[in-house]
């Protein structure tokens, strides 16, 4: 039986081993189910970071547009105001030069009305009554007389 005992012991030994064995079997093999759990979770996080990025993207890009609306309706508003600004300014340079030829026509006007005047006194005859009235865009009118007018153009 000596034998057999240490048949024995060594059997007994071998499956100490063997569960030994099969223990730390199992502290890695519920090792891995920890890890596998721990990059699930990872992989939900990750995956809802991404569909909120996406949708953080999609929010930006949809603001992006807007703004590009608006950029454009703003540059369509600036130039339809230079535009505006562009006629104005013409308009006031030709008025300013319908002044400046009415001035000139006045000053025409004014200066016959003291050429008469003064042909008037040096031929020795009473001064005149005159009204010079301006009628129209360019007419201007000299009454000398009550019967008798005189147009200049």
């Amino acid at each position: 039986m000596k034998g057999g005992k240490k048949q024995l012991q060594k059997l007994e030994s071998r499956v100490r081993e063997l569960e030994a064995e099969v223990e730390a079997e199992q502290r890695r093999g519920a090792d891995a189910v920890k890890g596998v759990r721990k990059y699930e979770r990872r992989v939900k996080e990750l995956t809802y970071q991404t569909e909120e990025d996406k949708k953080n993207v999609a929010r930006l890009q949809d603001l992006v547009d807007k703004l590009q609306l608006k950029v454009k309706t703003y540059k369509r508003h600036a130039e339809e105001a230079e535009e505006q600004a562009n006629v104005h300014l013409s308009k006031c340079r030709k008025v300013q030069n319908e002044l400046e030829e009415a001035e000139e026509r006045a000053d025409i006007a004014e200066s016959q009305v003291n050429k008469l005047r003064a042909k008037s006194r040096d031929s020795g005859k009473e001064e005149m009554p005159f009204l010079l009235s301006h009628r129209g865009d360019q007419n201007w009118s000299l009454d000398l007389q009550p019967s008798s007018k005189l147009t200049i153009s």
